[in-house]
């Protein structure tokens, strides 16, 4: 059987994606019941990490220990992969030493070369074009608290960087009708864009985007990487902030999401995020949770 990667929403069907949703919710109810869930028993998952992370190291940390398996932590400083060596060097030893790779990297390049000469699946935890494994999360959080995303309207209102290209997957994936509001000077990735068709409108409105809006998403307005533009971006993207007013044109009951961290007086107040309708508590637990199905998925074989 071929190898299988997670390195974009597209990699998956969606019935596998939906497959996943499913087993996500029926982990995090076995977690809370105490019941054990080790079907990865004697896995290793290598993590690489070119980026900083809480919540990406925690929960698939988490995830492999839960699931009876373990982790090895790699940061630029513990691995040769940032003295130099070739990535697909690297991969081909990996690859004869663990089950699994998880990788959150500065370039979509770097993962795919990677996977490329793995033979074994390989993860994308974040890289400048998508964070699909956040929107696994998402996805599962919007099910538990609205049911099926299938039909309904998302706002994604901010920076169209990795977050959002992984919204507009997640509309062809999940079937949702996306609405991007973004200065035009910080669109998504065009051909991504294309791709999905009809599943996206975009503008540089917020109003236009949350009116009628099910769910409302932000980020931060300076990515990793974009630091050093933070003063710039605080100006261009302030009509951008997720406030009460922008909340109230969506539905009443509009949910809110964030991947985290947040700057709160930033993208989005502390009356939104602390708010009833925003969800990212939940959505950033189900990190943990989604996951542990991706890894079932990816790891062991299929009935």
């Amino acid at each position: 059987m071929a190898t299988r990667h997670f390195l974009s929403l597209l990699d998956l069907t969606p019935a596998e994606l939906a497959q996943v949703l499913q087993r996500g919710i029926e982990l995090k109810a076995w977690q809370k019941q105490g019941k054990a869930h080790e079907f990865l028993k004697n896995k290793v998952l290598g993590m690489i990490f070119e980026k900083s992370s809480t919540r990406t190291r925690i929960s698939f940390e988490s995830a492999m220990a839960h699931c009876g398996g373990s982790s090895i932590f790699l940061s630029p400083r513990d691995s040769q992969l940032g003295r130099g060596e070739p990535v697909p060097d690297m991969a081909k030893v990996m690859s004869r030493m663990v089950d699994c790779v998880m990788i959150r990297t500065f370039h979509q390049s770097t993962i795919e070369v990677f996977a490329e000469h793995s033979n074994v699946p390989v993860i994308n935890a974040l890289t400048d074009k998508f964070h699909p494994c956040q929107l696994i999360a998402d996805m599962q959080t919007f099910y538990e608290h609205r049911g099926s995303i299938q039909g309904k309207t998302v706002a994604w209102v901010g920076d169209g960087f990795n977050m959002c290209n992984s919204y507009i997957n997640a509309a062809r994936q999940y079937d949702f009708q996306l609405k991007i509001a973004a200065p035009k000077a910080h669109y998504p990735d065009a051909q991504v864009l294309k791709a999905a068709g009809s599943h996206v409108e975009i503008n540089d409105d917020p109003a236009w985007a949350a009116q009628g809006a099910d769910l409302v998403v932000t980020d931060v307005w300076a990515s990793m990487g974009h630091e050093e533009e933070q003063a710039k971006r605080n100006e261009l993207f302030a009509p951008y902030q997720v406030n009460a007013e922008l909340m109230a044109l969506a539905k009443p009951d509009a949910l809110f999401m964030h991947c985290l961290p947040a700057h709160r007086g930033e993208e989005v107040t502390a009356e939104v995020i602390d708010g009833t309708q925003s969800v990212v508590w939940d959505e950033a637990e189900n990190r943990l949770h989604a996951q542990k199905a991706l890894l079932e998925f990816l790891l062991l074989p299929q009935s």
